[in-house]
Parts: structure tokens; sequence; C-alpha cells
């Protein structure tokens, strides 16, 4: 397997890529491509003391800025680095693309590059967040602000496959987040959606609040991009917020200190639960091919996870899953 990395794309690009990127192939054995400037490439490795062993370099002229217009990037530097990464993905010489960068030219790029799985109006960024009981998926967390009510149903349909496919979980719960629980809350859109997700393909519970994601009781929760990135930030804060706040409190009294000791080991445990870099990006579900779009200012090991969580949706085949799913509820007039 090799892994296409955007190694221009991000906050702290080239070189905290570059380490991520070493880091998967010495950790995970998976040949990796960084796609970008090769004189720069080159530079950071020589930082690194490495030759280049194990990783391709593929040069491109051209990179993306963070506050630079995805349609501008589309139109106007096809030698960019995310254009040219899943470029090979589209050629058949990578089978997935990891980026920090841009996230609307990213989404741009594999869109236009690789297009959209049959019966998908837009594709969805899936981002796994930890549960009280397990895993929770929550799509869209950035990929579409404006939403209408199909393109949610469309992206329940999405989360239902996904969960199934890559976290094992049979028949997962899906529910709509909202202000409240009652069908009649929330805006036009939401209510309307609420009505089409009734009649769905999956096991629809309702409208959840923001307080049930981290639940585990609803394994799929359904939202437009615009609120589920609020609320993929705010969970990110409010876990670096915990963290510092307890070794706060840990630092002022002894027996605080000397309790720690003695439970450093599940602190820890909880610690890397809370860590986005755990879960490295969000999955970008509903294009013909695989996409994780991480945080501009991923760390190393967040690139590291990121290229792993590729490996896992290219060895359990999801693209390939969403296809049938998607053909199949379609085939019933849904």
């Amino acid at each position: 397997m090799n892994i296409a990395v955007d190694a221009m794309g991000g906050d702290h690009a080239p070189g905290v890529i570059i380490q991520g990127a070493l880091w998967a192939y010495s950790e995970l054995g998976v040949n990796v491509t960084l796609v970008g400037d090769e004189d720069r490439i080159w530079k950071e490795l020589a930082k690194e003391g490495k030759t280049g062993n194990g990783v391709q370099i593929h040069h491109c002229s051209q990179m993306v800025a963070m506050d630079e217009s995805p349609l501008k990037v589309l139109r106007q530097k096809k030698d960019a680095s995310i254009m040219v990464a899943f470029d090979l993905v589209k050629k058949g010489k990578a089978e997935a693309v990891v980026s920090a960068g841009n996230s609307g030219a990213t989404v741009g790029a594999a869109v236009l590059t690789l297009g959209r799985i049959k019966g998908v109006e837009r594709p969805a960024l899936a981002g796994i967040f930890p549960g009280v009981k397990g895993n929770v998926v929550l799509i869209d967390v950035g990929a579409n602000v404006d939403t209408r009510p199909n393109q949610l149903f469309e992206f329940g349909i999405m989360g239902d496959i996904f969960t199934r496919s890559l976290l094992n979980i049979d028949n997962p719960k899906v529910g709509i987040l909202n202000i409240g629980e009652e069908g009649s809350k929330g805006n036009e859109q939401v209510r309307i959606a609420h009505d089409l997700f009734k009649k769905g393909p999956f096991n629809f519970v309702g409208n959840v609040e923001g307080r049930d994601i981290f639940s585990g009781d609803v394994q799929v929760i359904v939202s437009d991009g615009f609120v589920g990135n609020v609320a993929l930030k705010l969970s990110e804060g409010m876990a670096d917020a915990i963290s510092i706040m307890f070794e706060r409190e840990i630092s002022r009294r002894f027996i605080s200190k000397l309790g720690f000791w003695l439970s450093r080991r599940a602190f820890e445990t909880f610690r890397r639960k809370l860590d986005y870099a755990e879960y490295g990006g969000a999955l970008l579900l509903g294009v013909k091919g695989v996409g994780i779009i991480c945080h501009g200012s991923s760390s190393s090991k967040a690139i590291k996870n990121a290229i792993r969580i590729a490996i896992d949706f290219v060895n359990n085949h999801v693209q390939e899953r969403l296809e049938e799913g998607l053909a199949k509820f379609q085939s019933k007039g849904i």
C-alpha cells in the first residue's frame, strides 16, 4: 500500500508533515509518497538525518495557502500538491491521500479529480469522537456549511455504512444533532430532514443534543458542516482545558500529587482518549477514493495516525461498501 501525503499542506509544513510520514513508515510499515517541493522536502529529510529511504518524493511546483480561495486553487493551481496527490490516487499510484492543508481546497480537489460516488450530491467529513460507551461518528464536521435536508439524509446513509464498515458496529443508532429531542425543534432544514430520516433505511432514533455526542448511546450523529465543525473544535478545546485544569489542581497539594502518581496510568489513558491526534483526522466520504483531512495545526503524531486511519479505510474497503450501499438504497427508490 502507498499513501500520498501532501507535504506542503498545514501550518507546520513541510517539517512536521514529513516527521509524521517517517513515523508512519517506521511504525506501520506503509509506503509513503511525499508530494511537494522536492528541494524543501530533501532539506527536511536532511534535518531528520534521513536519506529518503522508505519514502518516495513526487515533485510539484505549487502549494496552497491555508487562507487561499478553494475555487482559485481548482482553476489556477493544477500543479498544487493537493491536486497532484489526488491525481496519484486516480492513476492508481497511491491508495489514499492525507493532508493537513486547506480543507476547502482538499475537498474540492478530491471531487474534481476523483469524482463523487453515484448518489452523493455532496461529500461529507466524518469525525470520530470518544464516547463513554464506544466511539461516535459525527458527520459532517466541516465540508459543507449550508446543507439541504436531502443532503443531511445522504450523510446519514454514509455515516451508517461507514460505522458498520470501519468501526464494526452492527445496526448503529443514527440521530440528528439538534437543540432538542422533539421532532418539531430546530430550523426548517432539520425539521424536514427529521421526516426523511423516519423513512430511512437505518436505525433512526430521532434528534440528539450536543451532550449526547460523548455518551456513546447514539453511534452516528448527523449535522451540517457548520454546526459539526463548531462541535468538533469545542470538544478539542474542552479536552485541552480539562487536562490543563486537572494538572493545575494536582500541583497545588501534596496529597493530590500522591494520588496522581498512583493513578497516572489511568490519567494517561484518559488523556489519550481525549487527544485529537490519536484520531488523526476526518475521513472524506462520498468520493471515489480515500482522503483524510487533518487539522492545519496537526502534530507529527496526528499525521502518523491519519495515515493509520487511511490504511484501515482501504483495508476495510469502506469506499467500495459506500458505493454498494448507496446503490442498494437507490434501487429501493430511497
